[in-house]
């Protein structure tokens, strides 16, 4: 029997996904467990397998278009059967005008002549047909260059191809007096044949010829944004031009961190704990002093703050499609522990292409880490609408007087972005004081 498969909804806040690429054709075979298409939200990108085997009967969509979830996208079944029911509203078979004879010009015609009425008209009045429009469009050409051969003086798609391979020939006001089986001496821009050229008969001049020096070309590859990448760079671009950003940085000694996480490494076998990280420590403490400090902690819309009672921290993860900033929520009730394997758990995730869009989005503060990149200080971008974004920088070795003597230690570097619109310069340097204190008596913050 035949199985529709249907774009997934993934997440409550998405509402449809871009088709990235169809690993499946139309005729294939296909068996429990095959990746039939890919497809992406504005997020995270997933792959569609296969729940039913038998032969893909009939696609709905094609690669780079946008579907609402939940609708078919293509049908598995046996050949013979009747889909018919299964196409959704405002698709039609990717392969329906590609499967008509190309070279059997008479039943184009005829095909087209009894559809005259429906044809696709130029801005002055050419009668092209939606694919020639299309693909036009794509190419860049002037369609009123294109020699028609489709019925009744139309446009096709052919046509459009011929045009974009051999460009433009001749000028707007020499076209209704040009003859293309002429040869004529072309002396417009570009090497169009000018009215002038028209005039001037069928004749070509002997010209010498012009040396020419080759003009090396760098090389170059093109890729398409993906959505993820389009995302991120809609908001970091809104997100710079639209608040007043200030980032002021902040150092502490580092030791308390680094002895208790050798401890923690040391011991985390038998306790059975998570393989505490330096940044899942850093997480911890700032969860514990941002709700003393609630005007970071908030969203702010232009009109309003929203300052929250719990810490959703958002953590800045490095994928191969970007960067992407899962939550953990209510990080202010959560033991360390805990922390550190939901970390590690969004951030595989994250990796692998396949988390929830709803663990993206709800985060009331970010952090972000380019300490083992070995960045000391840097200006991190706040995540509208929130209102403020920490950066983790690496380690330094620095000296300190103690007791009449010069010691060294390591030094953790902090970047902190504010919103100045809401936040001002003194109460954000507060909480960075009181971030500091935290980090360099760690233990006793753990007691608390």
């Amino acid at each position: 029997m035949a199985t529709a498969v249907i774009m997934p909804r993934q997440g409550n806040t998405v509402e449809s996904c871009v088709v990235s690429k169809w690993h499946k054709k139309k005729g294939d075979k296909v068996n429990i467990g095959d990746i039939l298409f890919t497809y992406e939200t504005d997020k995270a990108t997933f792959d569609e397998e296969a729940k039913t085997e038998g032969i893909l009967l009939e696609t709905y969509f094609e690669e780079g278009d946008d579907v609402p979830c939940l609708l078919n996208m293509c049908v598995i079944g046996e050949p013979g059967e009747d889909i018919s029911s299964f196409a959704p509203d405002g698709a039609k078979s990717v392969n329906e005008e590609t499967e008509k004879p190309k070279e059997d010009i008479k039943e184009e015609i005829k095909a087209q002549t009894d559809t005259l009425s429906a044809q696709t008209y130029g801005s002055d009045g050419l009668k092209i047909s939606p694919r020639a429009k299309a693909l036009a469009e794509k190419t860049n050409v002037d369609v009123s260059y294109a020699n028609a051969t489709g019925p009744n003086g139309r446009v096709i798609e052919r046509d459009i191809q011929v045009l974009a391979k051999e460009g433009l020939k001749v000028t707007p006001a020499a076209k209704a007096s040009y003859d293309q089986t002429a040869s004529y001496n072309p002396t417009g821009i570009g090497g169009r044949v000018t009215e002038d050229d028209v005039k001037r008969g069928s004749i070509i001049e002997t010209v010498a010829p012009v040396e020419t020096k080759a003009v090396a070309v760098t090389e170059y590859t093109e890729e398409k944004l993906s959505n993820i990448r389009k995302l991120i760079a809609k908001t970091m671009h809104a997100s710079i031009s639209e608040m007043a950003q200030l980032t002021m940085n902040a150092s502490f000694d580092a030791t308390s961190i680094i002895n208790f996480r050798t401890m923690v490494k040391a011991n985390s076998e038998r306790l059975g704990l998570a393989n505490i990280t330096i940044n899942d420590i850093v997480i911890y403490a700032v969860a514990k002093t941002l709700l003393a400090h609630k005007d970071l902690n908030a969203h702010f819309n232009g009109e309003s703050i929203k300052r929250f009672n719990a810490v959703n921290m958002g953590v800045a993860i490095d994928t191969p499609r970007g960067l992407m900033v899962p939550t953990v929520f209510n990080s202010d009730k959560k033991s360390l522990n805990d922390i550190s394997a939901e970390v590690k758990d969004l951030a595989g995730r994250c990796k692998s292409g396949n988390i929830s869009p709803d663990l993206l989005t709800g985060g009331t503060f970010t952090i972000t880490n380019l300490g083992n990149l070995g960045i000391e200080s840097f200006t991190p971008v706040i995540n509208p609408p929130q209102t403020a974004i920490l950066g983790v920088c690496g380690l330094v070795t620095r000296v300190k007087d103690e007791n009449g003597q010069v010691k060294p230690y390591q030094a953790m570097g902090l970047s902190l972005t504010i919103d100045h619109r809401v936040v001002d310069g003194a109460p954000a340097a507060r909480f960075l004081k009181d971030l500091c204190a935290n980090l360099e008596n760690f233990e006793i913050l753990l007691a608390k």
